[in-house]
């Protein structure tokens, strides 16, 4: 089954209402109701960049009260509490550990944007304690992972966004229907790109801990190790342990928007080719990668660099849908057609009010239990993209991928990295 939605779908989806023909048909059985005249309560765990901006839309929402915010860095907290007070004049309670969110039983979600290896035991332990999700892209720092949080998901009949805020656009929606319906012809490869100047991060030695930051729960599921500060605020992308390269990092995003419009699954095949070929730093990731998805008659290709300014196609984040009769374009916020010998078509107005749209679309279907717009199986299937190509890197071969299994053929090296290493207190919990 795809995960396409057609404008219709959309609309119906975003309303909360159930889009059929879509995952969204296919919704939780007993997902808690919380009446119109209801405030949503909720957490946020992670607000020093992400979760912060996250709180402020929530906090925006006049039926949204935010009791928490949660943080392993008190150093951080202070700009996000403050943010929240004066939207909803009302200061939220601030904890270090997610787990006293999930105790108290006014909870109804929990807003996750720590960094990428938290988030699959964060989403789990919450849906096991009753609570909705809202959990940032990547969904997960692992394939098994993202598997593991779909089953959380469905067996407590929690509403799990994943925070791919594309999703929530019409006017990518009208984009995807104009793909589908085969307007473009048969689509038989697609490019999706970013290119960005990020900054040498340098080499950092292990030091202290600075006061007021609870590493040893930052750490979490990684293993026990020194504090850095190559490995902890933001830098910590850029090291396997804890993050998943540019590729999880806005590499997610492009493939979401590709996936979403070819209609398409899992590849058959994944071949990755780059390396770290600019920076000399602490950085671990690529910062140059080139990533190749086989399907039948159709070729998926994600680029990065990191230090590049030169954009592709007039901008340093898009897709294009190449078809037999046209090429549509996207940016990520409106999207056009060019056609051979012929002016180039606009789509609709860019649509630049993704947020609060993508968080409103979560609060509906908690009320009405319907599937999200990017719902976690389709944030898994597009992270585990990411997954993939990141994989292929790190072994440096084309590998063939079954989708069924969840698993690569034949291949143990390959196998290997489809999970992690966990610190005995902080294994994966079973669902």
């Amino acid at each position: 089954m795809t995960d396409s939605l057609s404008r219709r779908g959309f609309l119906q989806a975003t309303s909360g209402a159930v889009a059929a023909g879509s995952l969204s048909a296919l919704a939780p059985k007993s997902a808690r109701a919380v009446s119109a005249n209801e405030k949503f309560v909720i957490g946020v765990m992670g607000v020093k960049g992400r979760g912060k901006a996250l709180a402020g839309t929530f906090a925006s929402l006049p039926d949204v009260q935010i009791a928490y915010v949660c943080d392993v860095d008190e150093n951080v907290v202070g700009p996000c509490v403050k943010l929240v007070e004066d939207k909803q004049k009302k200061a939220p309670q601030v904890v270090d550990d997610f787990r006293r969110v999930l105790d108290d039983p006014s909870i109804d979600g929990l807003v996750i944007a720590a960094p990428d290896h938290w988030h699959a035991l964060a989403t789990i332990h919450a849906c096991q304690a009753g609570k909705h999700v809202y959990v940032e892209k990547p969904v997960s720092h692992n394939v098994v992972e993202g598997r593991r949080m779909i089953e959380a998901a469905r067996k407590h009949d929690r509403v799990v966004q994943a925070g791919t805020q594309r999703r929530s656009s019409e006017a990518l929606a009208g984009m995807v229907e104009y793909l589908q319906s085969g307007q473009a012809g048969k689509l038989h490869f697609a490019r999706t790109w970013i290119t960005s100047t990020r900054p040498n991060i340098g080499y950092a030695k292990d030091t202290t801990k600075p006061a007021g930051v609870n590493y040893d729960l930052w750490l979490g599921p990684a293993p026990s190790r020194a504090f850095n500060l190559n490995h902890f605020h933001y830098n910590w992308h850029w090291n396997w342990l804890y993050g998943t390269g540019e590729m999880g990092n806005n590499g997610i995003h492009g493939l979401d928007l590709a996936r979403w419009g070819l209609g398409v699954g899992a590849p058959d095949a994944v071949v990755s080719s780059g390396g770290k070929h600019f920076f000399d730093d602490d950085q671990l990731t690529p910062d140059t990668q080139i990533v190749c998805f086989e399907y039948p008659g159709l070729t998926l290709m994600w680029e990065h660099r990191t230090w590049s300014p030169h954009q592709i196609a007039g901008s340093n984040f898009g897709v294009e849908f190449h078809g037999e009769k046209a090429v549509v374009t996207t940016d990520g916020k409106t999207w056009s057609i060019s056609r051979p010998k012929a002016e180039k078509e606009p789509g609709p107005k860019a649509d630049t009010t993704l947020e609060p749209k993508h968080q409103r679309n979560w609060l509906d279907c908690i009320r009405t239990a319907a599937r999200p717009n990017a719902d976690i199986e389709i944030g898994h299937g597009s992270t585990m993209l990411c997954h993939l190509g990141n994989i292929s890197q790190r072994v440096g071969r084309k590998l063939k991928w079954d989708a069924a299994a969840e698993r690569f053929a034949d291949d143990a090296e390959a196998n290997a990295l489809l999970s992690r290493e966990y610190r005995e207190s902080w294994t994966l919990p079973t669902v």
